[in-house]
């Protein structure tokens, strides 16, 4: 499956975090994982949401700044060594990680890791021949 990951470009300021979230709540877009990132004068909010495209016409209909990415999602065990055996997989291929992000839902059990690559179909293709487990 191809995932597309919305980037929001926010002020730093108290309560933009907000407005962006409860347009989507109100429309019924249910987010499914987001990273929220500042610098001093924006953050960015980087969503996956269960329907990007109409996600992306509301926000930019309300004034935000939207750009769309393709990401690669991959299932991992939760354990130690989850992460650098995606990371080993890649290794020699010239494919570049360019940020990542991800969470477990039970410690023990399995994590999910949203990766952006410089070439996110080279990277999917490539991982699931590894054997990983690419959403």
């Amino acid at each position: 499956m191809k995932w597309k990951q919305l980037s929001v470009f926010l002020e730093n300021k108290p309560g933009a975090l907000s407005e962006p979230c409860r347009l989507l709540a109100k429309a019924g877009v249910n987010i499914q994982t987001f990273s929220l990132a500042d610098t001093r004068e924006f953050g960015i909010l980087r969503l996956v949401v269960d329907d990007s495209e109409r996600a992306r016409r509301l926000l930019q209909r309300n004034g935000f700044a939207v750009k769309v990415t393709k990401v690669v999602v991959l299932e991992t065990p939760d354990r130690p060594g989850g992460l650098a055996a995606i990371l080993d997989a890649l290794e020699g291929t010239g494919i570049s990680v360019k940020y990542a992000y991800g969470f477990t839902v039970k410690p023990g059990d399995k994590g999910v890791l949203v990766f952006c690559f410089d070439d996110p179909d080279g990277a999917g293709a490539l991982l699931k021949k590894k054997g990983m487990r690419v959403i």
